[in-house]
């Protein structure tokens, strides 16, 4: 056993200890190094969960849907996972985590386990964190682990890359709606879902869906569109049969394509990360860089020649940390 707050042993992962699990994502997402440890002697444990992720534009009903297929899938007696990445603030880094609020009636539901991770200005609507806590949600044994991104729309192409099944979430009411989501997700999608189907304009939508994968020659069974009325529970169940079916389907090789592209990811990630600190020691902090800018501004130094004095100061390291 792990003593106090400290990172928790493997064991206690494994064993889906709801303490042990929440001290290991905090650390995580905080980058305590014991906790990559922790993680790493977890790898034979990892690649037995059903990864989903949902995505789509703001408004479109995702946590709701999220919460619906929480209730569905526990009904048939699945354990489930949910990370929910919320936006974060600007000005002070924090999010309102308001995913976490929305499940609260799961609480006390010990096969379920909600973590919410603020984005913290993390392009393509993940937090850097998440694929780390996926892993532990794998670990731990849930079966289902559904990935809920921000929800900024065209961007938000990297949950593809770490979820087996990718459903995108779009909706009436949002004007054009499919040009809303843009070609990325249009093409990451394996199913559509079309909420708040009981509003004007369903058909709509559903029809402009149905255009745009014709004109990839895509066909229904490819890329199946299911109408829901998430709040209500409507159409829930048929879409859990959908994803279900495409459960099924997913052999070996698909999976450890999945997980070759998962580690691409969390290795470029890592690498940008650890650059961008060098990069603003190398500047000399927030007061480097605002006089870099202040300097380019003026006209005393070039953009380029700004740049190049940031690389001139970088010192790499011979090891890593």
């Amino acid at each position: 056993m792990s003593a106090g707050g400290g990172v928790p042993a493997a064991a206690e992962i494994v064993a889906g200890q709801p303490r042990a699990l929440a001290r290991l994502m905090r650390d995580l997402e905080n980058g305590v190094p014991a906790a990559r440890v922790c993680l790493a002697s977890l790898a034979a444990h990892l690649g037995r969960a059903f990864v989903l992720g949902v995505t789509g534009a703001p408004g479109a009903g995702k946590s709701t849907l999220v919460d619906a297929l929480l209730v569905a899938y526990r009904a048939r007696g699945q354990a489930v996972g949910v990370v929910a990445v919320d936006p974060s603030s600007p000005l002070s880094g924090g999010a309102l985590l308001g995913d976490r609020v929305r499940m609260q009636r799961h609480a006390t539901d010990d096969g379920v386990f909600i973590r919410s991770l603020a984005s913290r200005g993390n392009l393509g609507g993940l937090s850097r964190a998440t694929e780390d806590v996926v892993d532990v949600l794998d670990a731990a044994g849930f079966g289902v682990v559904i990935v809920e991104t921000v929800g900024v729309g065209q961007d938000e192409v990297e949950v593809a890359a770490l979820a087996d099944v990718t459903l995108v979430v779009t909706v009436p009411g949002l004007g054009d709606g499919v040009q809303a989501l843009k070609s990325g997700l249009l093409e990451l999608a394996d199913v559509f879902v079309v909420n708040k189907a009981d509003r004007e304009g369903a058909d709509l939508v559903e029809k402009d869906l149905q255009t745009m994968l014709a004109l990839r020659g895509v066909g229904p069974k490819d890329v199946p569109i299911v109408r829901t009325q998430a709040s209500a529970g409507v159409g829930v169940e048929r879409l859990l049969d959908v994803l279900e079916a495409r459960r099924v389907t997913l052999d070996r090789q698909a999976r450890e394509a999945r997980r070759r592209r998962r580690t691409e990811l969390r290795l470029r990630a890592a690498v940008l990360s650890r650059m961008a600190v060098l990069a603003d020691d190398a500047a000399g902090g927030a007061a480097g860089w605002a006089a870099r800018a202040e300097a380019v501004i003026a006209g005393r130094s070039a953009f380029h020649e700004a740049v190049a004095g940031v690389f001139t100061n970088l010192r790499l390291p011979t090891s890593s940390t």
